[in-house]
């Protein structure tokens, strides 16, 4: 299947991420189709043809193997560790301000991660206890577009939690995911199994890869792009993934953490 976004037609704030990927005129896809592992009750069904077995697991031709995959894991691993160590203290604080708010400290929730699988994602939790509950009665004011739920002024979000939210400090816990090897510092978002049900073809291959805290979606507007937008930025960094545009991003997600832009 062949899927091509030409940058002419996206908003000016993503074309400076599409200039990391190689060949950035135009993002094209020509990879075969993502088929999600078949594990025992690890795998979202509806994203695992009944005609594939195991052994076609899919993998677009330039993501992390061997050597560089290798690297890219131990890089993974080491700077999830480091940086838990540094903002420790941070954390113990953040902790008790949550805390303060009513209710646990930290948001445990089902993701789907590389291949279909399904794994818990932590953050700290930045909304009230019965967050999912009061979504379905928030349906109506959805700004998302796609099968993803977005409202910029969600009255669910608690007031330590905008606060996290605007500069993604409620995402630090999820260095823990990055240590259990289910999540990586950079790569595609992890979608809700009911997100994840509804993907096309196309966007399915997005599980190509480790899902992440940060990516190209992160430098390029957050949730104020669009959702072909942020397909289009996913694409790209599953087809073309290299260390140095790891190196990119991470600077840029820098600069747009601090800015606060487009975090809600």
């Amino acid at each position: 299947m062949t899927a091509a976004v030409q940058t002419a037609s996206l908003t000016p704030d993503l074309r400076p991420a599409l200039r990391l990927v190689e060949g950035s005129d135009q993002v094209t896809s020509t990879r075969p189709l993502p088929v999600a592992l078949t594990a025992p009750l690890t795998v979202v069904p509806d994203l695992v043809p009944e005609e594939v077995g195991t052994e076609d697991v899919y993998a677009p031709g330039r993501t992390a193997r061997g050597v560089v995959g290798v690297a890219k894991l131990v890089i993974d691993v080491t700077a999830a560790a480091l940086l838990l160590l540094l903002v420790a203290p941070v954390l113990l604080v953040i902790a008790a301000a949550v805390r303060s708010d009513g209710g646990p400290v930290f948001f445990f929730q089902t993701r789907i991660g590389r291949g279909g699988r399904e794994f818990r994602m932590v953050k700290f939790r930045s909304m009230v206890v019965d967050a999912e509950r009061v979504r379905a009665e928030l349906v109506d004011g959805n700004e998302g577009a796609g099968p993803l739920f977005k409202m910029r002024r969600d009255p669910r979000i608690t007031r330590v939690g905008g606060l996290l939210r605007r500069y993604s400090i409620d995402e630090l816990p999820q260095l823990l995911n990055v240590l259990g090897g289910q999540m990586s510092l950079i790569g595609p978002r992890p979608p809700l199994p009911s997100e994840a049900a509804e993907y096309t073809d196309r966007e399915r291959r997005r599980l190509a890869v480790r899902p992440g805290m940060t990516g190209l979606w992160q430098v390029s507007g957050r949730s104020d792009l669009g959702w072909d937008e942020s397909i289009a930025l996913d694409l790209a960094y599953v087809d073309d993934w290299s260390l140095a545009m790891e190196a990119k991003i991470i600077a840029g997600t820098a600069r747009a953490v601090l800015g606060g832009r487009g975090a809600y």
